[in-house]
């Protein structure tokens, strides 16, 4: 697919998505938006694709949406996206799930200014970085509109409910040193380095753990930060574990362990996740295809 806001590199099975505005200083328009969402269901769909990498082109990881259309910037009707309340998505939803539905973790090198929809996409992440005094805001209510992307959902199981609510209804402007300690990001870099970083991480993942039992994982992180009772977390890890535990992966997890060696996964997300995976009722009904075909990287070139 031709992407125009962003661009992309698939090297040694980790993916590096950059958002490639930075004549707007990485803010994302609709177009945009819908494209990495649907980058990033493909890179869920292709087991060539281990890990996930997101940055931002130049200074700027992203300054949020772009206001090119002025006052109607977030008024759906006039800008022809929906009619009534009934038949609006707002795009953030669909880029949010597109990350949390992932079987493939996601790195976030937060390069410089992350604003808006620049922060809270963030949030489906797995691991955050950020660059030293870099600027962070929820700025949805200094606009006039509520967050988008999920925000809700994710921002107080990362920071607390009394973080969440100071950084969401205030609108402030915080830097990176206050998201450490508010447990938003996880480490920060210098920002010649903050890719190098992100992918160390992401080179962690895809040589020693098994493709399988990553994505079923990071599902059961995910969804039991929402459930009832522990017991809703036992009763998938039993029946995880029984499955898993009889594949030639765990197998090979031990032998390569007791031989002293890299291990060799030989299961794929595609065709080998657990039967009790999804467990879920399937209420998420979002076309994360937005944008353009789920297409395999392997059938493209990919771009230097």
């Amino acid at each position: 697919m031709d992407y125009k806001g962003i661009s992309w590199k698939l090297t040694d099975h980790i993916l590096v998505v950059t958002i490639d505005r930075e004549e707007h200083r990485n803010a994302i328009d609709t177009a945009t938006m819908n494209e990495l969402t649907n980058i990033f269901t493909r890179a869920d769909l292709d087991d060539d694709v281990r890990a996930v990498v997101v940055t931002g082109r130049g200074k700027y990881f992203c300054a949020g949406g772009d206001l090119a259309p002025g006052e109607k910037t977030f008024d759906a009707v006039a800008l022809g996206r929906a009619t009534t309340i009934h038949d609006h998505v707002e795009t953030g939803g669909p880029l949010g799930m597109s990350i949390f539905r992932n079987r493939k973790p996601f790195i976030a090198a937060i390069n410089g200014a992350a604003v808006g929809i620049g922060i809270t996409m963030t949030l489906p992440m797995d691991v955050r970085l950020a660059t030293p005094g870099c600027k962070m805001a929820f700025t949805f209510v200094r606009r006039g509109i509520v967050p988008d992307a999920c925000a809700s959902w994710f921002l107080p199981r990362i920071v607390g409910l009394s973080n969440a609510l100071d950084l969401a209804c205030s609108g402030r402007t915080f830097r990176a040193e206050e998201a450490l300690t508010a447990g938003l990001i996880h480490k920060i870099c210098p920002p010649d380095m903050i890719v190098a970083e992100a992918t160390r991480i992401a080179r962690e993942i895809v040589d020693n753990a098994a493709p399988v039992a990553v994505a079923t994982t990071r599902q059961m992180i995910m969804r039991m930060a929402g459930a009832a009772h522990p017991l809703d977390a036992f009763a998938i890890e039993s029946k995880a574990i029984f499955e898993l535990g009889r594949s030639p992966d765990a197998r090979e997890g031990v032998r390569a362990f007791l031989d002293k060696r890299p291990p060799h996964f030989a299961l794929k997300v595609s065709e080998n996740m657990p039967s009790c995976v999804p467990w879920w009722s399937s209420d998420e009904a979002i076309n994360d295809g937005v944008g353009g075909p789920a297409t395999s990287f392997a059938r493209q070139d990919v771009p230097s």
